[in-house]
């Protein structure tokens, strides 16, 4: 098959080495807003992948499939475009940088038969899915709590920050989505706290560094969820799933960047995760080549565009709650 790839910065670029390395992919035709840029990826990889001048070039350029990796102001479009075209979607998250236009893009695929799998990771990582087996199961009993991180080693740039739609829609969101995905539950309120204790880019665009959240869901088992941009430790990302009958941990590793301060405990010992793209590796990999059975026309998408808008409600939920210091119900955030 020949897929296309809108955007190659930092996660474009892995994806395009990823996706020239899957059995079923021939050919790769990237395209970013800057064509030098996808000229050098493209130059780089060598061989079947080639490049055009503009992300709409792509539609004519005989794909089967559009992966999208550009700027979040064009998720929207191109999937709106792949769709009109027939063409089956990978797009990472958020569908649209706003509800209204997320509630667009599920109207019109809803009224189509193309696939649309939107980028959420973790759904393909092996921890995560043992922790969502061992729930599904019964083995945990019922479930009264989860504890969920996402702790960044760095910030990322002060232009990205300005234009990523706040913490808890960029970098939380991943962990809402697991939270529901490994639960089959539903976030029914939240209440959600930041601070902003680094770089003064954050509050300047009017965001956060760090956060905490308390989730309730419909069986009404309690979620914690926090977060930050300033873990110089490593890249940590766990989730905690505690059960009447026994618990399980997603990310309890020897590469666990955090130390015990218990006296002769050397556990963990290996060398932190530098970055997500290095943790989430062979998720990123698992992810892709789901993606490419959609292309070949074998099952449904494992992350729908409304699976995307439930994880993004829960985020603007949050968002609301911490600017008006109150608990928050995610149906007050619903249109």
């Amino acid at each position: 098959m020949r897929i296309g790839l809108a955007g190659v910065g930092r996660i474009g670029a892995f994806h395009a080495e990823t996706l020239r390395g899957l059995d079923h992919v021939e050919s790769l035709v990237v395209a970013d807003a800057d064509p030098d840029r996808a000229a050098s990826i493209a130059a780089k990889l060598g061989g079947s992948v080639t490049a055009v001048e503009t992300p709409a070039e792509l539609f004519t350029a005989g794909i089967d499939g559009l992966a999208i990796a550009a700027a979040t102001d064009a998720h929207a479009g191109l999937i709106l475009d792949a769709v009109e075209a027939g063409l089956p979607v990978f797009c990472e998250k958020p569908v649209a940088p706003d509800v209204p236009g997320t509630l667009a893009v599920l109207d019109r695929v809803a009224r189509s038969t193309v696939q649309v799998h939107i980028g959420f990771q973790r759904r393909f990582d092996a921890g995560f899915t043992a922790a969502r087996d061992a729930v599904q199961s019964g083995r945990l009993g019922w479930v009264h709590t989860l504890r969920a991180g996402t702790l960044d080693p760095a910030p990322p740039p002060a232009e990205y920050i300005a234009t990523s739609g706040g913490f808890f829609k960029d970098c939380s969101v991943h962990d809402f989505d697991i939270i529901r995905w490994v639960t089959g539950r539903e976030v029914v309120e939240v209440y959600a706290v930041g601070a902003n204790r680094g770089e003064d880019f954050f509050r300047e665009a009017d965001d956060i560094d760090t956060s905490a959240a308390v989730l309730t869901l419909d069986d009404d088992t309690i979620a914690l969820v926090s977060g930050t941009r300033y873990n110089a430790a490593g890249y940590d990302v766990r989730l905690e799933v505690l059960g009447a009958k026994d618990s399980v941990s997603v990310g309890l590793d020897d590469r666990l960047p955090l130390r015990s301060a218990e006296p002769g405990v050397a556990w963990p010992a290996g060398t932190p995760y530098p970055n997500f793209m290095e943790r989430f590796r062979d998720a990123y990999i698992a992810e892709l080549t789901a993606f490419t059975d959609l292309v070949a026309g074998n099952g449904e998408s494992p992350c729908t565009v409304a699976d995307a808008l439930e994880a993004f409600y829960v985020a603007e939920a949050c968002d609301l709650s911490r600017r008006e210091h109150r608990p928050v119900a995610v149906a007050e955030v619903r249109r």
